[in-house]
């Protein structure tokens, strides 16, 4: 391994240090006067492409760097009512003035062309006209189709590989992360372009102080100020009766903004996560999380297929928010931001799945049977209250926010095993409150500035899950009673956390350090038994089914955060020595643990930026995980109930020490629309403690640690190449990925070793050449490897899986404002003998009354009203065959339109 690292480090750094050169100067007209905006390319000789380019600033000063591998290179430089110039050049580092002669520039008719894709400094522009075609209506539709982005399943936005950290409309925050709802409903017309903006600081003071390696994402709308959004009705056929409405207008002034959001369907559609934040922006502007539950007790889950939600999810959802954005200042410099969203859902699964368990020196080989039906009820609140100031002088931010959730989950299992068939019903209701406090102010003082943050929060998981009958349950070692009808796990979390820290920040010809001293508390008490009752009559199992826990995490801290910028280079460091204090308590099982230790963690990063269109990075971590909650309880928890898990009284607190290092060659061409990236990652942990389940034949699993060094290895390979050709209307892209990993386990007492290497390629293509039809394809190629070595050979197994996944989306337009569509989803798993074909068509129609900006639809989905999913998996012990309910053929009718 250390071999393949210093290999990929070697070719990293060679392309760095291959025939770099630069060239600066400065450009002047005859009398002398600097000429701003002038553009300065540098070109091989004889052939019609750029190897960098540069534009010259207020003073004409310019500054190109370049690779190139010929002796000469062409250096041409134009500007407006200016003669070309074209000058033959060494490859060397030189500086370089030229005076252009005056020419008037003849216009023979007035005629606006926009480049698709323009670059100023680190903004990347782009037309959106360019890349939509006639069927798509929102942004999203477009965005998928830009070269160097990607849209993930949940929304969240990609370039070049890595998440944005901030979302804007027109240059304003509104959504705060969770950008989703503007996404997926803010109309194509709208929109002027889609601006990147490579390695953006969203902290203004901090510019040119604290680089970032993030891009973020600027939407620039036609108007300053729009009245806009999207809305749409449907009503169909299918069982039961279908319905679908969404209902999303926006405003965008200059001094506010706001969205309102209603859509509820029960055609499969996943609307209720488009409030989730997808972008965290920057530490500077203190800490914010997606509130959720601590989902400790769950029923067993029927299984959800590799497929487009749509095809399987049976649901029943509202979903309502409501974001508002005011300037309350006359500098425009101080926002006040609220939002609010409510979500009531209701979804029901079902699957079966027949698992065959390998042996152990325990237990012999066994298979099991399960059909599971769920039905899962999610009721939950937020609301959020924002104040920022975020200006050159100065910087404020608090986010306080509230969450509640009134959640309860059902299921009734039928099993069959060696032990027999039995027929349990389970439910688990959880309600959870949870508030967080964020506050984070930078104040600056001559050249120094002070940063002060704070973040609280406080959330309170109640759990109760109950099976029925008690002998549904067939654990190892714990049976309940003959009587018994019912089992009952209860379950209560409290959890306090507080983090604080202070700096202050010295700035010097681009350096930047900032000293930090902090203090980060936790607090979490945990509470559980389980009981059963027989005869309507109370018995407990005793203390080691109680856990009275109390989990602190003390760790003040100092730190030195190193930063520096310039035009080729990023650089920042954080270099934390942490002194770490954790304490374990629970009186009732006699657990009293503790660790003192002080770690040093640094996290360091750089890049370099060559040649205008390259950017090469290295980073490295070390990074010490002392374990929660959950790895320290010692009295036997019913997590599921296929299982019960607890940790040994004797163990110690887990201690886990991660080192990982990556690097990323990346290049971004806006002139010939190409864009890539290659990654490679690697990270070693090492831990104290090895999982040491124990499991029946019947599948059912005790879950305990043994304390024994072990390591968990990991090796990534990545690759993507994008490029769009305009010539052709045609935007393509392919993706390469290999990850290797490596870790230590038991099963049955029964020491292994499990390795799974999993190789992925990926294919996108759009095409809107023809003003007939447009093509959108995306498919993927999977093969997975999955090896277990033991020391007993009749234990050793190996097996392998591929897949191969594949969507098209063709769109017809024989006739102005009439749409024919077609859709085809292809999910297919080949293991050994083993195959399973699974496809899903769609056709529509869609009618579009272009005065009104209206769209009629008619689909019809799953025409072959294929019902049930198909796969096959492999697993260390185990290799199941799953077949998933799936919804059924069903026609829809919508109206689709924009609020103008």
């Amino acid at each position: 391994m250390k071999k393949n690292i210093f290999f990929f480090l070697m070719i990293f750094f060679s392309v760095l240090s291959f025939a770099q050169k630069t060239v600066s100067g400065k450009i002047t007209d005859e009398d002398g006067i600097a000429i701003p905006s002038a553009s300065v390319t540098i070109e091989e000789p004889g052939k019609d492409a750029i190897l960098a380019y540069g534009i010259t600033n207020s003073k004409g000063e310019y500054k190109v760097t370049f690779t190139s591998a010929e002796s000469n290179v062409d250096l041409k430089v134009k500007a407006f009512n200016q003669k070309p110039l074209t000058k033959q050049i060494s490859n060397s580092d030189q500086n370089l003035s030229f005076k252009m002669q005056s020419e008037a520039t003849e216009i023979k008719e007035v005629q606006l062309k926009t480049k698709m894709i323009t670059a100023r400094g680190d903004t990347i522009s782009y037309d959106l006209k360019a890349f939509d075609s006639k069927n798509d209506r929102t942004l999203a539709d477009v965005m998928k189709k830009i070269p160097g982005v990607e849209v993930n399943a949940d929304g969240t936005i990609l370039y070049q590989g890595n998440a944005i950290n901030k979302f804007y409309v027109n240059g304003k925050d509104l959504m705060e992360g969770g950008y989703g709802t503007i996404n997926n409903s803010l109309p194509k017309d709208a929109v002027q372009r889609v601006e990147v903006l490579e390695n953006h600081q969203p902290v203004k003071i901090l510019q040119d102080k604290v680089p970032s390696d993030q891009a973020a994402i600027n939407i620039k709308l036609k108007k300053s100020v729009t009245m806009t959004g999207r809305g749409e009705v449907g009503s169909g056929f299918g069982d039961p009766w279908l319905w679908n409405v969404k209902l999303t207008p926006m405003f965008f002034g200059q001094k506010s903004q706001w969205v309102v959001n209603y859509k509820t369907n029960n055609m499969g559609e996943q609307v209720e996560n488009e409030g989730n934040i997808l972008a965290f922006g920057n530490r500077f502007e203190g800490r914010r999380i997606n509130a959720a539950q601590n989902d400790w007790l769950n029923v067993e889950n029927a299984d959800v297929p590799n497929l487009p939600v749509k095809r399987y999810l049976m649901n029943n959802v509202h979903y309502v928010s409501a974001n508002y954005l005011t300037n309350i200042d006359k500098k425009k410099e101080w926002e006040l931001k609220a939002n609010a969203n409510y979500t009531n859902n209701a979804v029901e699964r079902e699957s079966y799945r027949q698992t065959d368990y390998f042996a152990t020196s325990d237990e012999a080989a066994s298979r099991v049977t399960q059909n599971i039906f769920n039905q899962f009820y999610t009721n939950k609140a937020k609301g959020e209250l924002i104040f920022t100031k975020n200006a050159k002088k100065g910087f404020f931010k608090n986010t306080t926010s509230f969450s509640q959730f009134w959640n309860a989950d059902r299921a009734i299992a039928d099993r069959t095993d060696p032990l027999g068939s039995r027929h349990g019903e389970e439910s688990v209701d959880s309600p959870t409150s949870s508030f967080q406090n964020s506050l984070s102010t930078i104040i600056p003082w001559k050249e120094k500035m002070f940063n002060v943050q704070s973040f609280i929060n406080y959330q309170n998981d109640r759990q109760t899950l109950d099976v029925t009958p008690a002998s549904y349950l067939k654990l190892p070692g714990f049976n309940p009673g003959n009587n018994a009808e019912t089992v009952r796990q209860n379950f209560r979390m409290k959890t306090f956390e507080a983090n604080h820290s202070a700096n202050i920040g010295f700035s010097k010809k681009g350096w930047t350090f900032t000293p930090e001293i902090g203090f980060n508390f936790k607090r979490t008490s945990l509470n559980s038994d389980l009981t059963n009752l027989q005869n309507g009559q109370y018995f407990g199992y005793g203390e080691e089914f109680n856990n009275d826990l109390t989990y602190s995490t003390a760790v003040p801290y100092a730190s030195v955060g190193v930063n520096y910028k310039n035009d080729a280079w990023m650089i920042y460091a954080n270099l934390p020595v942490n002194s770490n204090n954790i304490k374990a308590d629970d009186p009732v099982r006699n657990v009293s643990k503790s660790v003192n230790k002080v770690t040093f963690e640094p996290n360091i990063f750089a890049q370099y930026t060559f040649a205008s269109f390259w950017k090469a990075s290295v980073s490295g971590n070390i990074n010490n995980n002392f374990g929660e909650v959950n790895s320290a309880y010692a009295g036997y928890l019913m997590t599921s109930p296929s299982g019960l898990y607890a940790m040994d009284v004797e163990n110690p607190i887990p201690q886990n020490n991660t080192k990982s290092a990556g690097t990323r060659l990346e290049y971004r061409n806006p002139l010939n629309n190409l864009f890539f990236n290659v990654n490679y990652r690697y990270s070693d942990t090492k831990r104290n403690l090895i999982s040491s389940p124990t499991r029946n034949t019947s599948g059912f699993t005790i879950i305990g640690y043994r304390e024994e060094e072990n390591h968990a290895l990991s090796n990534a390979y990545s690759a993507e190449v994008g490029k769009y050709f305009p010539k052709f209307k045609t935007n393509a892209s392919v993706t390469y990925g290999n990850n290797t990993s490596k870790s230590d386990a038991y099963q049955n007492d029964d020491a292994y070793n499990s390795k799974n290497n999993t190789q992925s390629y990926g294919f996108k293509f759009n095409n809107t050449y023809f003003d007939w039809m447009s093509i959108d394809y995306n498919a993927s190629i999977s093969r997975t490897k999955q090896t277990s070595r033991s020391l007993r050979a009749e234990l050793n197994n190996e097996n392998s899986r591929k897949g191969f996944t594949h969507n098209l989306g063709v769109f017809f337009y024989p006739v102005e404002n009439h749409t024919i569509g077609f859709n085809w989803d292809q999910v297919n798993t080949n293991s050994g003998l083993n195959k399973y074909n699974n496809a899903f068509y769609d056709v529509s129609y869609q009618f579009s009354w272009a005065k009104k900006n209206v769209d009629f639809e008619l689909k019809w989905m799953n025409i072959a009203n294929k019902k049930v999913f198909e796969t096959y998996d492999i697993n260390p012990q185990s290799i199941s065959y799953t077949r998933i309910q799936l919804r059924p053929s069903q026609v829809m009718l919508t109206v689709k339109f924009n609020f103008k």
